[in-house]
């Protein structure tokens, strides 16, 4: 038995043909050829921009989540406040201050990367960053951002981490982002929080299609 490596390693697969099947607004759908060991063979995915999650956690070690609705699963879940990578050279722990602020009216003075993603690499390219935000406080009122859409309506709730772990062990929370973001931070805030990267860490797993 060959003994690999316990990492994630880009393989690119060569690629004779590329079709954008459907173009989208936040995402597109494409049909690839490529060559494997095996032969030629054709993938359909979703490309995405990818996207990126905040874990705020107070000086009570308290998370703040959101609840929002998602009308393909028909249901109103629990999430970490979050957001598309849609800014043209915006980095990403700049796209999370921006949605933390955004969705929550909060900031944060102490930024790590926490985790990183792919949500379905079966069938999407998708990738997500999630940060621990610490050091939280508000934004002052005259520098909130307007909501508009299903924004204006989206309850926040602030739930001691170990609720949240005890929560999702019970399968009561089931959003991917939160339970791998919430998980994460549990672990390792058991670690001392050594685990923790820099907010500018390398990040090859995010996706540049789009």
């Amino acid at each position: 038995m060959i003994e690999l490596p316990l990492r994630d390693v880009p393989t690119a697969a060569p690629v004779t043909d590329t079709e954008t099947v459907w173009r989208g607004r936040i995402f597109d759908v494409v049909r690839e050829t490529l060559t494997l060991p095996s032969g030629s063979v054709t993938r359909e995915f979703v490309a995405h921009a990818g996207a990126v999650a905040v874990v705020a956690l107070d000086e009570e070690d308290r998370v703040l989540l959101i609840r929002q609705y998602r009308h393909p699963v028909g249901v109103s879940e629990w999430e970490l406040p979050a957001g598309i990578l849609d800014v043209p050279g915006e980095p990403p722990v700049e796209a999370a201050r921006r949605e933390l602020a955004e969705e929550t009216d909060l900031a944060a003075d102490e930024w790590h990367t926490l985790a990183d993603h792919r949500s379905s690499p079966g069938f999407t390219d998708e990738a997500l960053r999630t940060y621990l935000a610490r050091g939280i406080r508000e934004v002052p009122e005259a520098d909130r951002h307007e909501r508009v859409d299903e924004e204006v309506d989206m309850p926040t709730r602030w739930v001691p981490l170990e609720e949240v772990v005890e929560a999702i062990l019970a399968g009561d929370l089931q959003n991917p982002t939160l339970v791998i973001g919430v998980l994460a931070a549990h672990a390792s805030r058991e670690r001392g929080w050594s685990t923790l990267r820099p907010a500018d860490a390398p990040w090859e797993s995010r996706p540049g299609r789009r």
